[in-house]
């Protein structure tokens, strides 16, 4: 199956801060492989949080980067939502994850996808 990644204005304004072109295609191949590499957020709708090494900081994966995605399984589709530095947010707050449910439930039902 053919796999699209879109991004979120600010997934694509930030991405280039912490991922080199190079990174990124790495990332995006990995997920290719493994679309439900990342754990499920709770209260987001089936958000996916990956945890990806950070080059730049020497960090692992456990100290490294977080990506926040959703999977369209059956469109083939990966929607980049958010990548940032465990340091600078552990975890979502309670209204981002509803933020997230909210804007997901409108995709879909835009889409006609349930």
């Amino acid at each position: 199956m053919r796999t699209v990644f879109f991004e979120t204005s600010s997934f694509t304004a930030t991405v280039g801060n912490y991922l080199t072109d190079d990174e990124y295609r790495a990332l995006q191949t990995h997920m290719q492989l493994n679309p439900q590499a990342g754990d499920v957020m709770p209260r987001t709708g089936g958000f996916r949080k990956l945890r990806w090494a950070d080059g730049r900081r020497g960090k692992g994966r456990r100290g490294g980067l977080r990506v926040i995605y959703y999977w369209l399984m059956n469109d083939g589709q990966f929607w980049m939502f958010a990548i940032y530095d465990k340091d600078e947010l552990e975890n979502l707050t309670a209204d981002q994850e509803k933020a997230l449910k909210k804007a997901i439930e409108t995709e879909l039902k835009v889409r006609g996808t349930p």
